[in-house]
């Protein structure tokens, strides 16, 4: 029990050791920025950052590599493993607060892969034995500015500092994109809010209260937007085809209608013609041949 207890009190320490560190840094990075003559040195980051980079995106535009270029993360080998929080879409679980520790020591090592490419990913070549997944964010990135959970690298991190609680640290890597501070404007509510949950299940209610009070607003919205339930969803989580299926197949069954049925309809429309046609020539006034 003592035992237990001296372990708990040195974690204790070296999370707020950690706390400490990420301030630190955090000031580094400003002091930095405002030398005048732009060449100080990046600061140190205070715990590792790894990304898998498979070569989908565009170098130019990929976030990762442009954090890798200025040394604050490495690059990993297909089946080199990586000790601390990995975020992937295979992962069952939530990162959460209680992932706070594991970051602090070992790090986040992200999946630089292209959306649209996911299916040829080798993501069981990505060794890890703490997969976690993002909950509902939105991104602020250029590419994909204002799509639920299509992330860059940069954003994955940020993301995962915020919620396990080191925001500083979020902050760092974010400043070194123009559009970085919008990523955190966009979703500072459901961040906080992440940030004060205690575990994965109490992060996936929060997640599921979001999206069913966004539910609601989306049923007092235009009901032809088609596209809205697809802004919000998590792309991350399983989603059920049947009800997409069946709304496909009552679709065709609407425009697939009876013939005798359609065939009533039009004769009763014609009938229904011919009637106004003739009270209306009932009712026509003739031409007075004393006002001609």
């Amino acid at each position: 029990m003592e035992h237990r207890r001296r372990g708990s009190r040195r974690g204790a320490c070296r999370l707020e050791t950690f706390a400490v560190e990420a301030e630190a840094a955090l000031r580094a990075c400003l002091e930095g920025e405002r030398a005048a003559d732009g060449g100080a040195r990046e600061a140190k980051f205070p715990c590792p950052l790894a990304m898998w980079e498979l070569g989908h995106c565009d170098p130019k535009k990929c976030t990762g590599r442009k954090l890798a270029r200025k040394g604050l993360l490495r690059t990993l080998r297909l089946r080199q493993r990586f000790p601390g929080v990995i975020l992937s879409p295979l992962a069952t679980e939530y990162v959460s607060p209680a992932d706070r520790r594991v970051i602090a020591q070992s790090g986040i090592a992200v999946i630089d892969c292209s959306w649209a490419k996911l299916e040829e990913t080798p993501f069981k070549r990505m060794r890890g034995g703490r997969l976690r997944l993002l909950p509902y964010l939105v991104a602020a990135n250029p590419v994909n500015y204002g799509r639920p959970c299509k992330l860059s690298c940069v954003e994955a991190f940020a993301a995962a500092f915020c919620i396990v609680g080191f925001p500083d640290l979020a902050t760092i890597l974010l400043r070194k994109f123009k559009w970085g501070k919008a990523f955190i404007d966009l979703n500072k509510n459901l961040l906080e809010k992440y940030a004060a949950c205690h575990c994965q299940d109490d992060i996936v209610s929060i997640e599921k209260d979001f999206l069913a009070s966004v539910q609601e607003k989306k049923d007092e919205v235009d009901p032809f937007d088609i596209d809205l339930e697809k802004e919000f969803s998590n792309p991350n989580r399983p989603v059920n085809s049947s009800g997409l299926a069946q709304s496909k197949e009552d679709s065709e069954e609407d425009n697939m209608s009876n013939p005798d049925e359609a065939t009533e309809s039009s004769e009763s429309t014609d009938e229904s013609s011919l009637e106004e046609t003739k009270i209306q020539q009932e009712i026509q006034i003739p031409n007075n041949p004393k006002e001609s």
